[in-house]
Protein backbone atom coordinates (compact mmCIF):
# COMPACT_ATOMS: atom_id res chain seq x y z
CA UNK A 1 0.00 0.00 0.00
CA UNK A 2 1.45 3.31 -0.78
CA UNK A 3 1.17 7.31 -0.70
CA UNK A 4 0.89 7.20 2.71
CA UNK A 5 1.70 9.85 4.86
CA UNK A 6 1.43 7.54 8.03
CA UNK A 7 1.74 3.38 7.59
CA UNK A 8 1.62 0.61 10.05
CA UNK A 9 2.26 -3.18 8.83
CA UNK A 10 2.01 -6.11 10.87
CA UNK A 11 1.16 -9.65 10.68
CA UNK A 12 -2.35 -9.40 12.15
CA UNK A 13 -5.49 -7.07 10.25
CA UNK A 14 -6.60 -6.55 13.97
CA UNK A 15 -3.18 -5.46 15.17
CA UNK A 16 -2.74 -3.10 12.58
CA UNK A 17 -6.65 -1.80 12.19
CA UNK A 18 -5.83 -1.06 15.83
CA UNK A 19 -2.24 0.71 15.38
CA UNK A 20 -3.58 2.82 12.76
CA UNK A 21 -7.04 4.47 15.07
CA UNK A 22 -3.52 4.95 17.67
CA UNK A 23 -2.18 7.11 14.84
CA UNK A 24 -5.28 8.89 13.79
CA UNK A 25 -6.50 9.82 17.46
CA UNK A 26 -2.98 11.93 17.62
CA UNK A 27 -0.81 8.89 19.08
CA UNK A 28 2.57 8.89 17.94
CA UNK A 29 4.56 5.75 16.76
CA UNK A 30 5.52 4.66 20.04
CA UNK A 31 2.43 4.56 21.05
CA UNK A 32 0.94 2.82 18.58
CA UNK A 33 3.30 0.35 18.81
CA UNK A 34 2.69 -0.26 21.91
CA UNK A 35 -1.16 -0.67 21.72
CA UNK A 36 0.39 -2.82 19.16
CA UNK A 37 2.14 -5.26 21.26
CA UNK A 38 -0.18 -5.62 23.70
CA UNK A 39 -3.06 -6.41 21.48
CA UNK A 40 -1.17 -8.97 19.36
CA UNK A 41 -0.54 -10.69 22.76
CA UNK A 42 -4.56 -10.71 23.02
CA UNK A 43 -5.33 -11.96 19.72
CA UNK A 44 -1.99 -14.49 18.98
CA UNK A 45 -1.21 -16.24 21.86
CA UNK A 46 0.03 -19.01 19.60
CA UNK A 47 3.14 -16.65 18.54
CA UNK A 48 3.45 -13.80 21.55
CA UNK A 49 2.27 -13.26 24.91
CA UNK A 50 2.43 -10.31 27.68
CA UNK A 51 5.33 -12.26 29.15
CA UNK A 52 7.87 -12.65 26.58
CA UNK A 53 10.58 -10.19 25.16
CA UNK A 54 10.15 -6.76 23.44
CA UNK A 55 13.15 -5.12 21.20
CA UNK A 56 12.61 -2.06 20.15
CA UNK A 57 14.43 0.08 17.21
CA UNK A 58 13.30 3.91 17.19
CA UNK A 59 14.18 7.18 14.91
CA UNK A 60 12.96 9.77 16.84
CA UNK A 61 12.75 12.75 13.99
CA UNK A 62 13.07 15.88 16.24
CA UNK A 63 16.65 14.84 17.19
CA UNK A 64 17.41 12.54 13.90
CA UNK A 65 19.06 9.43 16.43
CA UNK A 66 18.01 6.17 16.26
CA UNK A 67 17.36 4.23 19.72
CA UNK A 68 17.49 0.73 20.59
CA UNK A 69 15.72 -0.84 23.34
CA UNK A 70 16.39 -4.71 24.63
CA UNK A 71 14.20 -6.06 26.84
CA UNK A 72 14.51 -9.77 27.28
CA UNK A 73 14.08 -10.99 30.50
CA UNK A 74 16.26 -12.31 32.51
CA UNK A 75 17.70 -15.36 34.58
CA UNK A 76 17.45 -14.72 38.27
CA UNK A 77 20.44 -14.43 40.04
CA UNK A 78 22.03 -17.09 42.56
CA UNK A 79 19.79 -19.61 40.90
CA UNK A 80 20.27 -22.41 38.13
CA UNK A 81 18.16 -22.76 35.28
CA UNK A 82 14.81 -24.22 36.50
CA UNK A 83 13.14 -26.57 33.73
CA UNK A 84 9.51 -28.06 35.79
CA UNK A 85 9.87 -31.17 33.99
CA UNK A 86 12.56 -34.01 33.97
CA UNK A 87 13.71 -35.28 30.73
CA UNK A 88 11.77 -38.81 31.50
CA UNK A 89 8.30 -37.14 30.88
CA UNK A 90 8.38 -37.55 27.28
CA UNK A 91 7.85 -35.22 24.28
CA UNK A 92 7.15 -31.98 26.00
CA UNK A 93 10.41 -32.70 28.04
CA UNK A 94 12.96 -33.81 24.54
CA UNK A 95 14.57 -30.31 24.77
CA UNK A 96 13.40 -29.37 28.43
CA UNK A 97 13.04 -24.79 28.62
CA UNK A 98 13.84 -23.40 31.13
CA UNK A 99 11.88 -20.66 32.90
CA UNK A 100 12.83 -17.36 32.77
CA UNK A 101 12.03 -13.97 34.11
CA UNK A 102 9.40 -11.83 32.00
CA UNK A 103 10.33 -9.22 29.68
CA UNK A 104 7.60 -8.12 28.03
CA UNK A 105 5.85 -5.59 30.52
CA UNK A 106 8.92 -4.01 31.40
CA UNK A 107 10.28 -3.21 28.05
CA UNK A 108 6.70 -1.41 27.19
CA UNK A 109 6.83 0.57 30.49
CA UNK A 110 10.47 1.91 29.40
CA UNK A 111 9.03 2.62 25.70
CA UNK A 112 5.93 4.53 27.06
CA UNK A 113 8.24 6.25 29.93
CA UNK A 114 10.69 7.75 27.24
CA UNK A 115 8.50 7.91 24.35
CA UNK A 116 4.93 7.33 24.66
CA UNK A 117 2.18 10.78 23.89
CA UNK A 118 -1.14 8.62 25.04
CA UNK A 119 -2.14 7.68 28.16
CA UNK A 120 -0.95 3.92 29.51
CA UNK A 121 -4.82 3.15 29.76
CA UNK A 122 -5.93 4.02 26.38
CA UNK A 123 -3.26 2.24 24.86
CA UNK A 124 -4.31 -1.18 27.23
CA UNK A 125 -7.84 -0.07 26.55
CA UNK A 126 -8.04 -2.37 22.66
CA UNK A 127 -6.34 -4.94 23.81
CA UNK A 128 -8.61 -5.57 27.07
CA UNK A 129 -11.90 -4.95 24.38
CA UNK A 130 -10.14 -7.59 22.36
CA UNK A 131 -9.17 -10.38 25.50
CA UNK A 132 -12.79 -10.01 26.34
CA UNK A 133 -14.81 -10.44 23.03
CA UNK A 134 -12.43 -12.92 21.61
CA UNK A 135 -10.85 -13.20 18.16
CA UNK A 136 -11.68 -15.70 15.27
CA UNK A 137 -9.72 -18.43 15.16
CA UNK A 138 -7.53 -18.20 11.43
CA UNK A 139 -6.08 -22.18 10.16
CA UNK A 140 -2.88 -20.66 10.82
CA UNK A 141 -3.56 -20.49 14.41
CA UNK A 142 -5.21 -24.03 14.53
CA UNK A 143 -2.44 -25.50 13.11
CA UNK A 144 0.15 -23.87 15.22
CA UNK A 145 -1.82 -25.01 18.22
CA UNK A 146 -2.25 -28.96 17.15
CA UNK A 147 1.91 -28.79 16.58
CA UNK A 148 2.30 -27.63 20.12
CA UNK A 149 -0.22 -29.40 21.89
CA UNK A 150 1.69 -31.47 23.98
CA UNK A 151 3.53 -28.63 25.47
CA UNK A 152 1.06 -26.15 25.40
CA UNK A 153 -1.48 -28.45 27.47
CA UNK A 154 1.00 -30.69 29.06
CA UNK A 155 -0.09 -28.50 32.60
CA UNK A 156 -3.89 -28.27 33.54
CA UNK A 157 -3.35 -24.97 33.34
CA UNK A 158 -2.73 -24.95 29.86
CA UNK A 159 -5.82 -27.20 28.90
CA UNK A 160 -7.44 -24.76 30.92
CA UNK A 161 -6.71 -21.78 28.99
CA UNK A 162 -6.61 -23.28 25.17
CA UNK A 163 -8.74 -26.08 25.39
CA UNK A 164 -11.73 -24.31 27.47
CA UNK A 165 -14.04 -26.83 26.13
CA UNK A 166 -12.08 -29.50 25.99
CA UNK A 167 -10.22 -29.30 22.70
CA UNK A 168 -9.02 -26.40 20.89
CA UNK A 169 -11.52 -23.96 19.31
CA UNK A 170 -11.95 -24.65 15.11
CA UNK A 171 -11.54 -22.33 12.36
CA UNK A 172 -13.53 -19.95 12.51
CA UNK A 173 -14.31 -20.18 15.85
CA UNK A 174 -14.20 -17.56 18.27
CA UNK A 175 -11.64 -17.79 21.03
CA UNK A 176 -12.27 -16.08 24.41
CA UNK A 177 -8.58 -16.32 26.33
CA UNK A 178 -10.08 -17.66 29.57
CA UNK A 179 -8.68 -15.23 32.22
CA UNK A 180 -6.63 -12.95 30.22
CA UNK A 181 -8.95 -9.66 30.03
CA UNK A 182 -9.49 -9.63 33.90
CA UNK A 183 -5.43 -9.20 33.81
CA UNK A 184 -5.37 -6.70 31.36
CA UNK A 185 -8.37 -4.59 32.77
CA UNK A 186 -5.76 -4.39 36.21
CA UNK A 187 -2.49 -3.64 33.78
CA UNK A 188 -4.72 -1.09 32.09
CA UNK A 189 -5.91 0.53 35.40
CA UNK A 190 -2.74 0.01 36.87
CA UNK A 191 0.00 0.19 34.87
CA UNK A 192 2.85 -2.55 33.77
CA UNK A 193 3.97 -2.84 37.45
CA UNK A 194 0.52 -4.74 37.77
CA UNK A 195 2.77 -7.62 36.04
CA UNK A 196 6.24 -6.74 37.65
CA UNK A 197 5.59 -5.71 41.14
CA UNK A 198 1.77 -6.36 41.26
CA UNK A 199 -0.66 -8.69 41.92
CA UNK A 200 0.06 -10.60 38.45
CA UNK A 201 3.50 -10.51 39.40
CA UNK A 202 2.91 -11.43 43.28
CA UNK A 203 0.79 -14.85 41.56
CA UNK A 204 3.41 -15.68 38.95
CA UNK A 205 6.33 -16.11 42.21
CA UNK A 206 3.96 -17.83 44.35
CA UNK A 207 3.08 -20.54 41.09
CA UNK A 208 6.99 -20.51 40.25
CA UNK A 209 8.11 -21.77 44.09
CA UNK A 210 4.99 -23.86 44.71
CA UNK A 211 6.48 -25.67 41.23
CA UNK A 212 10.00 -25.81 42.93
CA UNK A 213 11.74 -22.48 41.08
CA UNK A 214 12.13 -20.82 44.24
CA UNK A 215 12.05 -16.93 42.77
CA UNK A 216 11.57 -14.04 44.81
CA UNK A 217 9.78 -10.59 43.80
CA UNK A 218 13.18 -8.94 43.92
CA UNK A 219 14.11 -10.69 40.47
CA UNK A 220 11.55 -9.55 38.77
CA UNK A 221 13.43 -5.82 38.70
CA UNK A 222 17.05 -7.41 39.07
CA UNK A 223 17.85 -6.65 35.28
CA UNK A 224 15.54 -3.96 33.92
CA UNK A 225 15.26 -2.94 29.76
CA UNK A 226 18.32 -1.42 28.67
CA UNK A 227 18.62 0.98 26.26
CA UNK A 228 21.61 0.41 24.08
CA UNK A 229 23.23 1.97 20.96
CA UNK A 230 22.50 -0.29 17.86
CA UNK A 231 25.05 -1.25 15.81
CA UNK A 232 25.77 1.12 12.60
CA UNK A 233 27.23 0.76 8.98
CA UNK A 234 27.41 1.87 5.93
CA UNK A 235 26.57 -0.12 2.63
CA UNK A 236 27.36 1.25 -0.51
CA UNK A 237 25.95 5.29 0.21
CA UNK A 238 23.72 3.87 2.53
CA UNK A 239 23.83 3.75 6.44
CA UNK A 240 22.11 0.11 7.89
CA UNK A 241 21.05 0.42 11.33
CA UNK A 242 20.32 -2.81 13.33
CA UNK A 243 20.51 -4.46 17.08
CA UNK A 244 23.42 -4.13 18.48
CA UNK A 245 25.08 -6.67 21.12
CA UNK A 246 24.15 -8.83 22.79
CA UNK A 247 21.91 -9.08 19.75
CA UNK A 248 23.72 -11.07 16.71
CA UNK A 249 21.41 -9.53 13.53
CA UNK A 250 23.33 -6.53 13.16
CA UNK A 251 26.38 -8.25 12.90
CA UNK A 252 25.01 -11.00 11.05
CA UNK A 253 23.58 -8.78 7.95
CA UNK A 254 27.20 -6.49 8.65
CA UNK A 255 29.05 -9.86 7.46
CA UNK A 256 26.45 -10.90 4.61
CA UNK A 257 26.17 -7.89 3.53
CA UNK A 258 29.63 -7.37 3.81
CA UNK A 259 30.50 -10.25 1.97
CA UNK A 260 28.13 -10.30 -0.96
CA UNK A 261 29.47 -6.81 -1.81
CA UNK A 262 32.63 -8.32 -2.44
CA UNK A 263 31.28 -10.92 -4.10
CA UNK A 264 29.43 -8.96 -6.93
CA UNK A 265 25.88 -9.74 -5.86
CA UNK A 266 25.04 -6.54 -8.18
CA UNK A 267 26.47 -7.81 -10.98
CA UNK A 268 23.88 -11.70 -10.39
CA UNK A 269 20.69 -12.09 -11.44
CA UNK A 270 17.82 -12.64 -8.91
CA UNK A 271 17.48 -16.41 -8.74
CA UNK A 272 20.14 -17.31 -10.43
CA UNK A 273 22.48 -19.86 -9.57
CA UNK A 274 25.39 -17.68 -8.72
CA UNK A 275 22.77 -15.50 -6.93
CA UNK A 276 21.80 -18.50 -4.28
CA UNK A 277 25.68 -19.84 -4.70
CA UNK A 278 26.80 -16.22 -3.07
CA UNK A 279 24.32 -15.58 -0.73
CA UNK A 280 24.24 -19.28 0.78
CA UNK A 281 28.17 -18.82 1.33
CA UNK A 282 27.80 -15.44 2.92
CA UNK A 283 24.66 -16.17 4.99
CA UNK A 284 27.26 -18.67 6.08
CA UNK A 285 29.99 -17.39 7.33
CA UNK A 286 27.84 -14.93 9.12
CA UNK A 287 26.35 -17.83 10.93
CA UNK A 288 29.99 -18.63 12.47
CA UNK A 289 30.02 -15.37 14.16
CA UNK A 290 27.22 -15.69 16.49
CA UNK A 291 29.44 -16.00 19.12
CA UNK A 292 30.48 -12.64 19.46
CA UNK A 293 27.23 -11.45 19.89
CA UNK A 294 27.58 -10.82 23.55
CA UNK A 295 26.57 -8.50 26.67
CA UNK A 296 29.72 -6.49 26.12
CA UNK A 297 29.29 -5.41 29.94
CA UNK A 298 30.02 -8.81 30.69
CA UNK A 299 32.68 -9.93 27.39
CA UNK A 300 34.96 -7.98 25.03
CA UNK A 301 32.84 -7.38 21.81
CA UNK A 302 34.81 -6.95 18.44
CA UNK A 303 32.68 -4.42 16.85
CA UNK A 304 35.28 -2.85 14.74
CA UNK A 305 36.74 -6.08 13.30
CA UNK A 306 33.42 -7.62 12.39
CA UNK A 307 32.37 -4.49 10.43
CA UNK A 308 35.77 -4.42 8.87
CA UNK A 309 35.04 -4.23 5.26
CA UNK A 310 38.81 -5.16 4.30
CA UNK A 311 37.95 -8.55 6.80
CA UNK A 312 34.85 -9.09 4.57
CA UNK A 313 36.75 -8.65 1.45
CA UNK A 314 39.02 -11.67 2.70
CA UNK A 315 35.93 -13.68 3.52
CA UNK A 316 35.01 -13.17 -0.01
CA UNK A 317 38.35 -14.14 -1.53
CA UNK A 318 38.03 -16.91 0.33
CA UNK A 319 34.59 -18.21 -1.27
CA UNK A 320 35.70 -17.23 -4.91
CA UNK A 321 39.14 -18.87 -4.67
CA UNK A 322 36.43 -22.26 -3.23
CA UNK A 323 34.68 -21.73 -6.27
CA UNK A 324 34.61 -25.22 -8.30
CA UNK A 325 36.59 -25.59 -11.43
CA UNK A 326 34.83 -28.44 -12.74
CA UNK A 327 31.22 -29.41 -13.47
CA UNK A 328 30.22 -31.29 -10.13
CA UNK A 329 26.68 -32.75 -11.61
CA UNK A 330 27.77 -36.08 -11.99
CA UNK A 331 29.23 -35.89 -7.94
CA UNK A 332 25.56 -34.72 -7.11
CA UNK A 333 23.60 -38.07 -8.75
CA UNK A 334 26.28 -40.48 -7.72
CA UNK A 335 26.29 -39.02 -4.06
CA UNK A 336 22.44 -38.22 -3.70
CA UNK A 337 20.50 -34.74 -4.58
CA UNK A 338 20.19 -33.63 -1.38
CA UNK A 339 21.86 -34.39 1.58
CA UNK A 340 20.04 -36.19 4.77
CA UNK A 341 16.95 -34.34 6.25
CA UNK A 342 18.69 -33.90 9.70
CA UNK A 343 21.38 -32.59 8.24
CA UNK A 344 20.21 -30.30 5.49
CA UNK A 345 17.19 -28.94 8.04
CA UNK A 346 19.82 -28.64 11.23
CA UNK A 347 19.82 -24.75 10.24
CA UNK A 348 16.01 -24.87 9.70
CA UNK A 349 14.67 -22.51 12.69
CA UNK A 350 11.01 -22.52 14.31
CA UNK A 351 8.59 -19.74 14.00
CA UNK A 352 10.38 -17.17 15.70
CA UNK A 353 14.05 -18.50 14.97
CA UNK A 354 14.44 -20.93 17.76
CA UNK A 355 16.89 -24.05 15.98
CA UNK A 356 14.41 -27.19 15.37
CA UNK A 357 16.36 -30.21 14.15
CA UNK A 358 14.43 -32.25 11.80
CA UNK A 359 14.92 -35.47 14.26
CA UNK A 360 14.04 -33.49 17.36
CA UNK A 361 10.92 -34.00 19.05
CA UNK A 362 10.63 -31.02 21.05
CA UNK A 363 6.93 -29.58 21.04
CA UNK A 364 7.74 -26.34 22.47
CA UNK A 365 6.39 -23.68 20.62
CA UNK A 366 8.60 -20.80 19.12
CA UNK A 367 6.78 -17.58 18.06
CA UNK A 368 6.96 -13.95 16.99
CA UNK A 369 5.40 -11.11 15.80
CA UNK A 370 7.07 -8.06 14.17
CA UNK A 371 5.52 -4.80 13.93
CA UNK A 372 6.12 -1.38 11.95
CA UNK A 373 4.69 1.89 12.12
CA UNK A 374 5.73 5.44 10.91
CA UNK A 375 3.49 8.52 12.40
CA UNK A 376 2.87 11.66 10.05
CA UNK A 377 5.72 13.07 12.49
CA UNK A 378 8.50 10.82 10.72
CA UNK A 379 8.86 8.97 13.90
CA UNK A 380 10.11 5.75 12.93
CA UNK A 381 9.56 2.12 15.29
CA UNK A 382 10.48 -1.55 14.08
CA UNK A 383 9.87 -3.71 16.93
CA UNK A 384 9.01 -7.30 18.01
CA UNK A 385 7.43 -9.17 20.96
CA UNK A 386 7.38 -12.66 21.27
CA UNK A 387 6.46 -16.04 23.03
CA UNK A 388 10.36 -16.48 23.13
CA UNK A 389 12.05 -16.60 26.77
CA UNK A 390 8.58 -16.16 28.43
CA UNK A 391 8.24 -17.19 32.13
CA UNK A 392 7.57 -21.04 33.68
CA UNK A 393 7.15 -23.27 30.42
CA UNK A 394 3.89 -24.30 29.63
CA UNK A 395 2.37 -23.02 32.73
CA UNK A 396 -0.57 -19.93 32.48
CA UNK A 397 -0.81 -17.56 35.20
CA UNK A 398 -4.27 -15.62 35.66
CA UNK A 399 -4.94 -15.74 32.02
CA UNK A 400 -1.18 -15.04 30.86
CA UNK A 401 0.46 -18.42 29.02
CA UNK A 402 3.99 -18.95 28.78
CA UNK A 403 6.38 -21.11 27.00
CA UNK A 404 9.34 -20.33 28.80
CA UNK A 405 13.42 -19.75 27.83
CA UNK A 406 14.76 -21.17 23.55
CA UNK A 407 18.38 -20.31 25.76
CA UNK A 408 21.38 -22.03 26.04
CA UNK A 409 24.02 -21.29 28.44
CA UNK A 410 27.55 -20.87 27.20
CA UNK A 411 27.08 -22.56 23.73
CA UNK A 412 29.67 -20.44 20.90
CA UNK A 413 27.19 -21.18 18.29
CA UNK A 414 23.80 -20.85 19.49
CA UNK A 415 21.38 -18.33 18.25
CA UNK A 416 20.06 -17.86 21.62
CA UNK A 417 22.51 -18.13 24.61
CA UNK A 418 22.53 -17.10 28.28
CA UNK A 419 25.77 -16.01 30.38
CA UNK A 420 24.43 -16.88 34.10
CA UNK A 421 26.09 -13.82 36.27
CA UNK A 422 24.01 -10.97 37.41
CA UNK A 423 22.66 -8.41 34.83
CA UNK A 424 23.82 -10.36 31.98
CA UNK A 425 21.65 -9.63 28.61
CA UNK A 426 21.29 -13.07 26.70
CA UNK A 427 21.83 -12.91 23.03
CA UNK A 428 19.28 -13.35 20.69
CA UNK A 429 18.12 -13.49 17.03
CA UNK A 430 16.08 -10.44 15.89
CA UNK A 431 15.69 -8.41 13.04
CA UNK A 432 14.90 -5.03 13.84
CA UNK A 433 16.33 -2.46 10.96
CA UNK A 434 16.48 0.64 9.39
CA UNK A 435 18.21 1.60 6.39
CA UNK A 436 19.24 5.54 6.56
CA UNK A 437 20.19 7.33 3.72
CA UNK A 438 21.55 11.12 4.30
CA UNK A 439 20.56 10.37 8.40
CA UNK A 440 16.41 9.39 7.64
CA UNK A 441 15.45 6.22 6.90
CA UNK A 442 14.09 5.14 3.74
CA UNK A 443 13.30 1.63 4.37
CA UNK A 444 12.76 -0.64 7.37
CA UNK A 445 12.31 -4.40 7.76
CA UNK A 446 12.31 -7.19 10.35
CA UNK A 447 10.59 -10.29 10.71
CA UNK A 448 9.71 -13.75 13.02
CA UNK A 449 10.73 -17.15 11.67
CA UNK A 450 14.32 -17.46 10.44
CA UNK A 451 15.25 -14.43 11.36
CA UNK A 452 19.06 -14.36 11.07
CA UNK A 453 18.78 -15.27 7.55
CA UNK A 454 15.79 -13.54 5.85
CA UNK A 455 16.58 -9.81 6.84
CA UNK A 456 19.67 -9.86 4.71
CA UNK A 457 18.10 -11.53 1.88
CA UNK A 458 15.37 -9.21 1.94
CA UNK A 459 17.33 -6.33 2.05
CA UNK A 460 19.67 -7.38 -0.81
CA UNK A 461 16.40 -7.82 -2.92
CA UNK A 462 15.98 -4.29 -1.65
CA UNK A 463 19.14 -2.76 -2.20
CA UNK A 464 21.51 -4.59 -4.20
CA UNK A 465 18.73 -5.84 -6.66
CA UNK A 466 16.59 -3.10 -6.47
CA UNK A 467 13.02 -4.40 -6.20
CA UNK A 468 10.17 -3.30 -5.39
CA UNK A 469 9.38 -3.45 -1.80
CA UNK A 470 6.53 -5.87 -2.14
CA UNK A 471 8.50 -7.80 -5.16
CA UNK A 472 11.12 -7.91 -2.17
CA UNK A 473 9.40 -9.24 0.47
CA UNK A 474 7.89 -11.84 -2.01
CA UNK A 475 10.93 -13.27 -3.58
CA UNK A 476 12.09 -16.81 -2.66
CA UNK A 477 14.01 -16.92 1.00
CA UNK A 478 16.70 -19.48 1.43
CA UNK A 479 18.82 -20.83 4.74
CA UNK A 480 22.17 -20.23 4.83
CA UNK A 481 24.27 -23.38 3.05
CA UNK A 482 25.01 -25.93 5.78
CA UNK A 483 28.24 -28.27 6.13
CA UNK A 484 27.57 -30.89 3.09
CA UNK A 485 27.10 -27.79 0.48
CA UNK A 486 23.06 -27.91 0.71
CA UNK A 487 20.86 -25.33 0.80
CA UNK A 488 16.93 -25.50 1.61
CA UNK A 489 14.65 -22.60 -0.47
CA UNK A 490 11.40 -21.80 -1.31
CA UNK A 491 10.01 -23.79 -4.01
CA UNK A 492 9.75 -21.28 -6.45
CA UNK A 493 13.29 -20.94 -8.82
CA UNK A 494 13.79 -20.12 -11.77
CA UNK A 495 14.01 -23.07 -14.51
CA UNK A 496 17.60 -24.19 -14.71
CA UNK A 497 18.81 -22.99 -11.59
CA UNK A 498 18.85 -26.08 -9.90
CA UNK A 499 20.72 -27.89 -12.66
CA UNK A 500 23.58 -24.52 -12.50
CA UNK A 501 23.78 -25.09 -8.39
CA UNK A 502 24.67 -28.82 -9.21
CA UNK A 503 26.94 -27.99 -11.59
CA UNK A 504 28.44 -26.30 -8.31
CA UNK A 505 28.32 -28.95 -6.08
CA UNK A 506 25.13 -27.63 -4.31
CA UNK A 507 22.74 -29.58 -2.98
CA UNK A 508 18.70 -28.13 -3.17
CA UNK A 509 15.95 -29.14 -1.46
CA UNK A 510 12.76 -27.28 -0.99
CA UNK A 511 10.77 -25.84 1.39
CA UNK A 512 6.68 -25.13 0.37
CA UNK A 513 6.52 -22.02 -2.29
CA UNK A 514 5.20 -19.63 0.38
CA UNK A 515 6.82 -21.36 3.91
CA UNK A 516 5.59 -19.12 6.83
CA UNK A 517 8.72 -20.83 8.83
CA UNK A 518 11.04 -17.89 6.50
CA UNK A 519 9.03 -15.27 8.57
CA UNK A 520 6.13 -12.92 7.78
CA UNK A 521 8.25 -9.39 7.14
CA UNK A 522 6.70 -5.98 8.09
CA UNK A 523 8.50 -3.73 5.55
CA UNK A 524 8.04 -0.01 5.45
CA UNK A 525 9.73 2.33 2.58
CA UNK A 526 10.21 6.17 2.09
CA UNK A 527 9.45 7.43 -0.93
CA UNK A 528 12.34 10.46 -1.36
CA UNK A 529 10.39 12.07 -3.67
CA UNK A 530 7.26 12.71 -2.21
CA UNK A 531 8.17 11.68 1.49
CA UNK A 532 5.15 9.15 0.91
CA UNK A 533 5.40 5.27 2.55
CA UNK A 534 5.02 2.31 1.25
CA UNK A 535 3.90 -0.21 3.62
CA UNK A 536 3.81 -3.95 2.22
CA UNK A 537 2.38 -7.08 3.77
CA UNK A 538 4.39 -10.04 3.40
CA UNK A 539 2.05 -12.81 1.75
CA UNK A 540 3.56 -16.31 3.98
CA UNK A 541 1.36 -15.41 6.66
CA UNK A 542 -2.11 -13.26 7.62
CA UNK A 543 -0.01 -10.00 7.20
CA UNK A 544 -2.02 -6.92 6.31
CA UNK A 545 -0.56 -3.36 5.84
CA UNK A 546 -2.76 0.04 5.92
CA UNK A 547 -1.71 3.43 6.56
CA UNK A 548 -3.43 7.30 6.30
CA UNK A 549 -3.55 8.61 3.67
Amino acid sequence: MGGLKAAVTTDSAIVTEVMVDVLKAGGNAADAGIAGCLVQAAVEPFMTNHTGLVTFLYYEAKTGKVHQLDSLGAFPSGLPPFKPVPPSMGSYAAMPPSAIIPGFMPGLKAIHERFGSRSWGDLCAPAVKWAEQGHPVSTFEFGVNIFGEKFITYFPEGRDFYQPNGFFPNVGDIFVPPGMAKTLRAVAEHGPDYMITGRWAEAFVKKANDMGWKIKMDHMTEVPPRWVDPLKFAYHDLEIVSLGPPQAQGIYIAITLGVLKHLGIREMKPGSADHVWAMGHALRQAQRHWEYAQDDSIYGVPRDELLDDGYHAHLAKMISKSRPKVDLTQHIKLSGDAAAGGDLMSAFTGTGGKPRLAKSNSDQPSGSCELAVVDSEGNWVQMMNTLQGSGIPGMVVEGIPMVGSHATFGNLQSPMDATLVPNAKSRCIIGNTMVLKNGRPIASAGSPGNVHCTVPQVLSYLLDFKLDPYAAVDAPRMLPMTEARGIVIEDRLPTGTVEDLHKLGVRVSVSPSYDYHMGSFSVITRDEETGNYIAVADPRRCAVADGIR
